[in-house]
């Protein structure tokens, strides 16, 4: 039987080097980055509100205040202005061979706390099996409402299970919080790679890494917080955002696979002398 490997992506900072928003919809509106993020804060704040949802009421807000129709389309096409790491186009098609040919099956998974629209709109959006992201609900003009999906750093994790037991439809929570065998689960914890920019990326990456998962902490310039990770033993290692072929996290990641690939192999021997014997 082939493994399956499911590799998670956070995306701000992760695969892109600055918030999503930051490229189109926040220029559209007549902010700096610090200015929107500034009044996010402090709607948060001053309203005890949970900081995905105040910077999508921030978003609703200021559109409103610049005639500018949120729609499913306006998002997508903010998406293609969004610039990504070096090497991350071919990142996925080149991982993927890369497993293939090593006998195991990779899946690539996003799990932000930004946009699933404007990720859509993305050259890289086909490349997920399943992109979970906050969500807008939309009205009869197909204009932003209410938020319909808001991902925090805690309830990312919800979306770890998911992969693990199969159950990828957000609307189906019976099914996710049914008893099931571990070696009914469609993806062991074992078998799961997190990559991650930071602080929100911890419960993921910790809950992988302490359930015989690998966790990968990648930095830009500075990586003091990626080593403290590394330190307090919320990762396992920790790289340059550099997809390129060759790269270190290109090695680590392939060395990952490799391990995961042995790692099953070994059970199965395993297990084939306990039926055997």
């Amino acid at each position: 039987m082939i493994p399956i490997v499911a590799i998670m992506y956070d995306f701000d900072k992760t695969l892109s080097p600055r918030d999503m928003q930051e490229y189109a919809f926040i220029p559209g509106v007549g902010m700096t980055g610090a200015e929107f993020w500034s009044k996010c804060n402090y709607i948060m704040r001053t309203n005890g509100m949970d900081s995905i949802l105040a910077y999508m009421y921030c978003m609703i807000e200021e559109s409103k205040k610049h005639d500018l129709k949120l729609s499913r389309e306006e998002f997508r096409k903010q998406g293609k202005d969004v610039v990504l790491f070096d090497g991350v186009e071919d990142w996925f098609d080149r991982i993927t061979k890369y497993g293939a040919e090593h006998g195991v099956q990779i899946e690539h998974y996003v799990i932000s706390s930004g946009l699933k629209e404007i990720i859509e709109g993305t050259p890289i959006a086909d490349c997920f099996k399943e992109i979970y992201a906050c969500e807008f609900m939309y009205n009869e003009d197909g204009e932003a409402i209410w938020p319909a999906m808001a991902v925090n750093y805690t309830s990312k994790t919800q979306f770890v299970y998911r992969i693990n037991k199969g159950v990828l439809d957000v609307t189906k929570h019976d099914d996710l919080n049914d008893s099931v065998p571990d070696e009914q689960k469609r993806i062991s914890l074992s078998n799961m790679i997190y990559i991650g920019d930071g602080l929100s990326d911890v419960p993921c990456m910790k809950l992988v890494k302490t359930s015989g998962g690998h966790s990968v902490a990648v930095y830009q310039d500075k990586k003091d917080q990626a080593v403290t990770l590394l330190k307090q033993g919320r990762v396992s290692y920790i790289a340059h955002t550099d997809y390129r072929e060759g790269s270190k996290l290109d090695m680590t990641i392939k060395a990952i696979i490799d391990q995961i690939k042995a790692t099953n192999v070994t059970k199965e021997i395993y297990k084939k002398d306990i039926a055997e014997n």
